[in-house]
């Protein structure tokens, strides 16, 4: 699991979209990573058995997913404009 969600964690913020929080890693059971427009689960067979999030999200768009990763590096998915100090002290 944990080598599963390092891998996401390490392309997503290799192309600039670092995930705001990560949780479940201690335990490695379901790891969830947050990046905002995108929430990615990991988790045990038997842990997504019991909770089946499938039927939560039944009614859910799905989105075909390309097979191979673009050519080119993808634009971050949020772009976050970052005030100066000087800025952020006028307010």
């Amino acid at each position: 699991m944990r080598a599963i969600a390092d891998n996401v964690d390490a392309h997503l913020s290799g192309q600039r979209v670092p995930p705001l929080s990560i949780e479940g890693t201690m335990t490695a059971q379901w790891i969830l990573l947050d990046f905002g427009d995108v929430v990615v689960h990991v988790f045990r067979a038997d842990i997504r058995d019991h909770y089946g999030l499938e039927r939560l999200w039944n009614d859910a768009r799905r989105i075909r997913l390309p097979a191979e990763p673009a050519t080119a590096p993808a634009s971050p998915l949020r772009s976050a404009k970052r005030r100066s100090p000087r800025a952020r002290e006028q307010g």
